[in-house]
């Protein structure tokens, strides 16, 4: 006697709209979906090295795009989505680095995270120094 052939189907959980039932996963696609604004950016000054290359004429076309209100909305969203980026990293930044001690104590995630965005804003601070000190 054959026994019918009967599907065996075991459970399938639904892929639709994980990320958006769990704040952690929320915060999650948050974080990668940033990652799009960093690449946005790369392929901006991208381009403007490739319009330096092609000559002067080009280079202040790239200039004068960057000056229109649309471009400046976007290189505002974009900044936004950077801090968000980099809050999410620094954010990562002690769960992922071994252990640090210092004098025989263990170093609180907090100041970690610190230290990271003092280097950034320093950092920044600097590049903007260097800009403002090579200007035209």
């Amino acid at each position: 006697m054959q026994d019918k052939a009967v599907p065996r189907h075991g459970y399938v959980r639904s892929m639709k709209g994980w990320w958006t039932t769990d704040p952690f996963f929320m915060r999650y696609m948050a974080r990668e979906a940033t990652a799009l604004a960093v690449l946005a950016y790369a392929l901006i000054l991208m381009l403007g090295l490739v319009r330096l290359a092609q000559g002067e004429a080009e280079w202040n076309d790239w200039l004068a795009a960057l000056r229109s209100p649309w471009s400046i909305a976007l290189h505002v969203l974009l900044l936004v989505a950077m801090a968000v980026h980099a809050h999410s990293w620094f954010e990562v930044m002690p769960k992922t680095m071994p252990m640090l001690f210092i004098g025989g104590r263990r170093v609180e995630e907090r100041a970690i995270m610190r230290v990271g965005w003092a280097a950034a804003v320093l950092a920044t601070l600097a590049l903007l120094a260097l800009a403002w000190w090579l200007r035209p």
